[in-house]
């Protein structure tokens, strides 16, 4: 059985991970919040998240994802705007 402060911790860091890497892959943050979002509905309708703490780490970990990854993005577009200047 799994420990719960195992589970913690995965949901601490895998959700905002997760966002960065599909917002490389997809160059756009919004697909990668979506997709990483539908993954976590589908991990908890499987019945892998159990109780609220994990619903408000993983939304925590969303969220810092998210921040990060719309940096990243923006980032990357001011530097295209001004190589092509």
């Amino acid at each position: 059985m799994e420990s719960m402060v195992t589970k913690f911790f995965l949901s601490l860091f895998v959700p905002g991970l997760l966002v960065i890497l599909f917002t490389r892959v997809t160059f756009n943050h919004y697909v990668g919040l979506i997709l990483t979002v539908a993954l976590i509905a589908a991990a908890v309708y499987a019945g892998f998240t159990h109780t609220w703490l994990l619903f408000i780490v993983n939304a925590a970990s969303l969220t810092a994802g998210f921040w990060y990854s719309s940096n990243m993005y923006h980032k990357r577009k001011k530097a295209e705007a001004h190589e092509n200047e």
